[in-house]
């Protein structure tokens, strides 16, 4: 409940309402796809206009923890990367975090998953993380296509490691990927080099599928040094 009955949806109110039923979530244990209270139950027990509600809703829609529809009451949503990511672009966009920052980060993060999914993964995962691996290579003249078969490679390899925060944060990061890759991948001196970059994903995708977390870790940090390398080169780092 709030402090006092309100129509005039305010950005206090509408903050305490998100809190409030962000916090109605937790205490009710619901679940992705679960529906929450109708409007009008939640303005009763809140205390405020129906209005504010709606403006609490969207807010939590933007965030992406409830999914709105029309003409259905909302629902829990499932995690998605959508919010972070647009938080992480902005941050570039403004200066407040930088590209090799990023590149540090994922360095970091990278490095684990790949030893997480030599370890987690299923047959499945490791033969679809090799895919996307030769598909880069098979699509070799068409960068446009590498850097989705990259994205997807690396995603993959999180998803396997069996920890979703790892996955939403790499999956954050793919928007701001899609626009220093080409940049890395110009600045390559030649196709051989170019090739060599995409055959240390395969590299790291053949460790993942021999169970070898080491030599998984080993080839990641080699991508990400190399990879570094080329975002100097660029002048870009």
């Amino acid at each position: 409940m709030l402090s006092r009955r309100s129509d005039t949806p305010s950005s206090d109110f509408v903050g305490a309402a998100v809190t409030a039923i962000a916090q109605l979530i937790r205490e009710q244990d619901l679940r992705p796809g679960d529906r929450l209270p109708a409007e009008a139950v939640l303005s009763k027990d809140l205390q405020v206009s129906r209005t504010v509600i709606r403006e609490a809703l969207r807010s939590l829609a933007a965030l992406r923890l409830v999914e709105l529809g029309a003409g259905r009451r909302p629902t829990v949503a499932e995690l998605n990367d959508d919010a972070f990511g647009l938080m992480i672009e902005h941050g570039v966009v403004i200066d407040q975090i930088d590209i090799q920052q990023i590149y540090d980060a994922r360095r970091t993060i990278e490095a684990r998953t790949s030893a997480l999914a030599a370890l987690r993964r299923t047959e499945a995962e490791a033969k679809a993380i090799i895919a996307h691996a030769e598909a880069m290579a098979a699509d070799f003249h068409l960068p446009e296509k590498v850097i989705e078969h990259d994205i997807a490679f690396h995603l993959s390899i999180a998803r396997a490691s069996r920890n979703p925060v790892f996955a939403l944060i790499l999956g954050a990061f793919q928007n701001v990927t899609r626009q220093t890759w080409p940049i890395g991948w110009r600045s390559r001196a030649n196709d051989g080099d170019r090739q060599a970059m995409n055959a240390l994903h395969h590299e790291i995708g053949q460790a993942i599928l021999a169970g070898d977390p080491g030599a998984a870790t080993a080839a990641m940090n080699q991508h990400f040094d190399v990879s570094l390398k080329a975002l100097v080169t660029a002048g870009l780092i």
